[in-house]
């Protein structure tokens, strides 16, 4: 490694050589007011200038966040001329701002009003026009509100770097500029997938999910039999909204909540993911013996469905036709449930607790109806259910530890907990896949072949019992395109892929907590980079704790099958479980 030496008010420093001022400057000690590195890591190319320092060789100013070290170099960042520098930048992004900071749901997370108080800005420094405001409604998972937008581009880079789409732009010119989707479409009108990305890296409260506490507030008041199911992934974050170290697990807490909060029932989602692993596993044989189409690829992640639907339609009989966890456990709720307890389905309202935003556009399609009926009702992000807990009044860290109900459902395995990570929903799938085709469990329950939380690509060639089984993840739509090209060309030597839409899976979902160090001070320095092992190991070890790893062991899933499914892809099965996809047209294949 190459170093160069530099110096910082007058400190001398040895540096790596290529480094942005900005980023040599935190590794000597020193925060540079900013609205990107440090926050979040996605490049915005210097435009909102907070980060201004004086260097020399440099003609002026310069924007640390992008101006790269030199060998000599003096910097320097508390002169008045810097320091006056960097408050007008940001007292003229609050002039264009809309400063409703009470109502903002971004409130508490807001990267604007830090770095504001950071700087000193003043109140009115600037006063005038304001751009024209567009509010984007339409979507079920996100909403844009172009008074809040600070113009960073951040937002640009993540659905960049994370799918390599293009939904979100800079459309129009100097005053009149915005983000949005092309010539300002709603993101409804547009090939978004409603992944959530974006409002993840978002500083302000320009991108936020579709709330729907007020249609839960509703059911309540109609009487309705209001229930909540959890899925694996928020038990992994939940914590870190009420000051827990990333990774923490807080199950039990969670539960307790949930049933303070007056919901009915409250169940786990990981009851639903055993269910799918049945569907699914067994579809994927019937596949591998018949000459089915392959490879399957899992259909869990209705990001990665959008996206198919958008821009691989020819691809789609590939998709596994079981409906996601949640989908599952709000049909078995809405059927078998309803029976047995004899409460009409038109009067309960199935609520799930999801790291996603895309979920909200999920249980919105006709497909994912039996009856007339939605499987599911409303759907709150982990960041929703905390704002829940916080109104009540509750003091979360208080609550003791309960289990979840276990009426009918409720038990589940540890396959079905690390559905949460990317490759989680494939070994879960093995496990049972290789009991199928040897009628004998594996010793060594984990498959290390398909772990890892990183974005990317990875693959494994399992031989069981004779039958090779070619396997591949993917997390991210950047690197899910490489194997759908490959299966388009007809080069794949997959039988089986996973892919899910966020990159890392639910546990960096859309609607998880942000993670943001500037607001995480006990966390350390390198948090941007382990956020998602943590959250995975958190799930990962409650794996390891299940006394039962195998959805096909789970007593609760075994009992729903002889009692009302008969047997995993039966008809009953077919009607309530499983769901199709359609090619959507009007929209440019990216």
């Amino acid at each position: 490694m190459s170093v160069v030496n530099i110096k910082i008010e007058g400190i001398s420093y040895q540096v790596e050589a290529g480094l942005t001022i900005l980023e040599a400057a935190k590794a000597c000690g020193y925060e540079i007011p900013s609205l990107c590195a440090f926050n979040h890591g996605e490049c915005n190319q210097g435009s909102c200038r907070v980060c201004l320092v004086e260097a020399t060789g440099a003609r002026g100013l310069v924007a640390s966040c992008v101006y790269p070290v030199a060998e000599g170099m003096e910097i320097r960042i508390n002169t008045p001329k810097a320091v006056e520098a960097r408050r007008r930048s940001v007292e003229l992004l609050l002039s264009n701002h809309n400063q409703n900071c009470q109502q903002c749901d971004k409130n508490g997370h807001c990267e604007l009003l830090h770095v504001a108080q950071l700087v000193g800005a003043r109140e009115g420094a600037y006063v005038g026009s304001h751009s024209e405001t567009f509010i984007d409604q339409l979507a079920p998972g996100l909403v844009r509100d172009t008074s809040k937008c600070i113009l960073c581009g951040r937002c640009i880079a993540r659905c960049t770097n994370a799918h390599g789409l293009g939904i979100l732009g800079f459309e129009n010119r100097g005053f009149n500029t915005i983000v949005s989707p092309a010539e300002n479409r709603s993101f409804a009108n547009s090939p978004c997938i409603q992944c959530g990305q974006c409002v993840t890296v978002c500083p302000t409260g320009a991108l936020m999910e579709h709330s729907e506490i007020d249609k839960i507030d509703e059911a309540f008041r109609a009487g309705k039999h209001v229930i909540a199911q959890a899925a694996p992934a928020v038990r992994a974050a939940l914590g870190e909204e009420f000051g827990y170290p990333i990774g923490t697990p807080v199950t039990g807490k969670m539960a307790a909540a949930l049933r303070r909060l007056g919901f009915e029932r409250v169940y786990d989602v990981n009851f639903g993911a055993d269910l799918t692993i049945m569907e699914e596993g067994t579809e994927l044989l019937h596949r591998l013996t018949s000459n089915g189409v392959l490879p399957m690829i899992t259909s869990c992640s209705p990001g990665w469905v959008n996206y198919a639907e958008f821009n691989y339609s020819d691809l789609l009989p590939h998709l596994s036709t079981c409906k996601s966890p949640h989908q599952m456990q709000g049909a078995i709720i809405k059927s078998y449930w309803a029976e047995e307890h004899g409460i009409d389905p038109k009067d309960i309202f199935v609520v799930s607790i999801m790291p996603c935003t895309a979920k909200k556009y999920e249980k919105e399609r006709e497909q994912e109806k039996v009856n007339g009926l939605p499987d599911v009702d409303a759907v709150l992000t982990t960041r929703e259910l905390a704002r829940l807990i916080r109104r009540s009044g509750m003091l979360f860290r208080k609550l003791p530890d309960e289990d979840w109900d276990q009426d009918i459902m409720g038990d589940y395995s540890g396959a079905g907990v690390i559905f949460g990570v990317t490759g989680g929903v494939m070994e879960a799938a093995l496990r049972t896949v290789y009991f199928k085709l040897t009628g004998k469990e594996k010793q060594d329950i984990v498959f290390t072949e398909v772990r890892g939380h990183d974005a990317g690509i990875r693959e494994a060639s399992l031989d069981i019992n004779g039958t090779v089984v070619n396997v591949a993840i993917a997390s991210g739509m950047r690197s899910a395109k490489v194997l759908l090209d490959e299966i388009r060309e007809g080069k794949s030597k997959y039988h089986f892929i996973e892919i899910m839409g966020c990159p890392g899976g639910c546990i960096n979902g859309g609607g998880q907590p942000y993670v943001r160090p500037v607001f995480l001070p006990n966390e350390d320095d390198d948090i941007l980079d382990t956020y998602k092992e943590k959250r995975a190991n958190a799930l990962y070890s409650e794996d390891e704790r299940q006394v039962i790893r195998q959805s096909h062991n789970n007593p609760q899933i075994i009992s729903l099958y002889e009692k009302f499914l008969a047997s995993p892809n039966s008809h009953m099965a077919h009607e309530l479980l499983h769901t199709s996809y359609a090619g959507k047209e009007g929209f440019p294949q990216l």
